[in-house]
């Protein structure tokens, strides 16, 4: 695959009748093109977005209400799906926030580590009794998360004065590939992935010094269709090595010599996986 695949292109010959997909932020962007891809090929599909009124609008499935950015959204969420879906083949963990200034969540968390993480992380552990024997969980991450392992002698910003939106973003897309592994760890068949640079909702905290450097950086910009073929080869690809980190539609190395492709050691440590699902834990339960 290359990194212009988009998601008919992967799904060409696949039927996913009689398969179950719950997707988080199917709302928006990458979302709404996983929904309508998987949808396409036959598979029963529910969203968990945020805001009910603008999802109806969008995307034509159902769907649950979710905040990742409060737990007791998450817990309420997780339990009418798990209601609803006694089976689920396929749990996407697709939303996200990026660049935020700093905010925290309901429960006092980093936003960004609360909700690409924590967030994802309660969700996820409240349904595994719900996922088929051959399931698999798939973690939105983020070429992202070269910019910073976990901080653990303030992972959410308590002192103000050293918040970065790029570290404290990077450590919640570290974060997720140490989800990963912790899941694999666990006996459960999990990918994480960089869906690649695409013009989406993401970016709404973008300012224009931000934007002007990553178009120097990176000249061209997937497109919705060529991003989300990531998520969905994940879904349906065989004979991924289970805990992979994805691109491209591929499953990618470690980093690189220039750093444009592959996933960082810290991110896939398996002290430091172990480490944040303790420390997880303790967040949620508290």
């Amino acid at each position: 695959m290359s990194e212009t695949t988009t998601t008919d292109e992967v799904l060409e010959g696949v039927d996913l009748t009689g398969r179950t997909v719950l997707i988080t932020g199917a709302s928006a962007g990458l979302g709404i093109e996983t929904v309508r891809a998987l949808q396409s090929k036959g598979a029963e599909v529910v969203g968990a977005v945020r805001d009910l009124d603008k999802a109806q609008g969008v995307v034509d499935c159902d769907l649950v209400e979710l905040d990742l950015a409060d737990l007791d959204s998450v817990r309420k969420g997780a339990q009418q799906a798990a209601d609803r879906l006694p089976r689920i083949d396929l749990l996407i963990n697709n939303a996200g926030v990026m660049a935020t200034p700093l905010l925290r969540t309901a429960q006092g968390f980093e936003l960004q580590l609360g909700t690409n993480h924590l967030g994802h992380f309660a969700w996820t552990t409240a349904l595994l009794g719900n996922l088929s024997a051959d399931a698999r969980i798939i973690n939105l991450s983020s070429r992202g998360h070269f910019r910073s392992g976990m901080r653990w002698d303030d992972p959410h910003f308590r002192d103000a004065a050293s918040y970065d939106k790029w570290k404290a973003y990077g450590q919640s897309k570290t974060a997720n590939i140490l989800f990963t592994q912790g899941l694999v760890k666990r006996g459960f068949t999990s990918y994480a992935l960089h869906p690649g640079v695409i013009l989406t909702e993401l970016g709404r905290h973008l300012t224009a010094d931000d934007s002007e450097g990553l178009a120097k950086r990176l000249p061209t910009f997937k497109t919705i269709p060529q991003g989300a073929a990531t998520t969905v080869y994940a879904a349906v690809a065989d004979g991924i090595p289970n805990g992979s980190y994805l691109e491209d539609a591929a499953v990618a190395g470690p980093v690189n010599e220039d750093y444009t492709a592959g996933v960082m050691p810290w991110a896939v440590d398996p002290d430091e996986a172990e480490r944040l699902w303790t420390w997880s834990e303790a967040q949620i339960a508290g």
